[in-house]
């Protein structure tokens, strides 16, 4: 069995790297080859590697939210395969309530303390399917941080975090990996007046936990 991970993909070098490490470790702990792509931006491309497969694959796009790339691009990537019947394509990572655990975990490390408000920021979307994936994360969130949780977008649908994040509050980033939009959302959320801003989800073990589950769940699909 084989499992490919598929990121976004970013010009920063360091949040490509995310996807990598995640990808590592959750092929170390399956016992299966992982290889890493990426939807562009950034090589090896998943249209490239999907391609190729000639064994039994499983995908877990590292996609937060369902949109245009899962929607259209990831699919009709599987279909052109030579072996479309191999590959076996997930949904997007959230919302979970895993995710919502290792973002209370950033917020503790950042600094966060117990009720504070919580404004969520997300790279966001045009597509409404993934507006109801971000309010259920910032409902988990909520449950999780035992407080209220707010939503913001950077882009697309959505509210902006300098009319949604208020003095005092604190921030958790809804991104994998630092980039474009983590570097402008912390830096509107302080001018906003936020006291905290928490790092990225990045590689943490919760994440892999859950990539590791839902590739075992999309394995049990496919028949050979």
């Amino acid at each position: 069995m084989r499992l490919v991970t598929v990121a976004h993909g970013t010009r920063t070098p360091e949040g490509n790297r995310v996807a990598a490490e995640l990808t590592a470790a959750a092929g170390a702990r399956l016992g299966w080859h992982a290889t890493t792509s990426y939807v562009e931006l950034c090589a090896p491309l998943f249209a490239d590697v999907v391609a190729r497969t000639a064994e039994p694959t499983v995908v877990v796009p590292l996609l937060l939210s369902t949109g245009f790339h899962l929607r259209q691009d990831l699919p009709a990537a599987v279909d052109a395969s030579e072996r479309a019947d191999l590959v076996r394509l997930g949904d997007s990572l959230g919302p979970d309530p895993l995710l919502a655990a290792a973002q209370v975990e950033r917020l503790r490390e950042g600094g966060a303390t117990p009720d504070q408000p919580v404004v969520l920021i997300a790279a966001g979307s045009s597509d409404p399917l993934a507006t109801a994936d971000l309010e259920g994360a910032a409902a988990l969130l909520a449950e999780a941080w035992g407080a209220p949780v707010r939503l913001a977008t950077m882009s697309g649908l959505g509210t902006r975090p300098e009319h949604v994040v208020r003095s005092g509050d604190a921030v958790s980033p809804y991104l994998l990996a630092t980039g474009h939009f983590h570097r402008k959302a912390r830096h509107v959320a302080l001018e906003a007046g936020a006291s905290v801003v928490a790092d990225v989800i990045g590689p943490h073990p919760l994440l892999v936990d859950l990539i590791c589950s839902r590739a075992r769940a999309l394995a049990r699909a496919i028949v050979v």
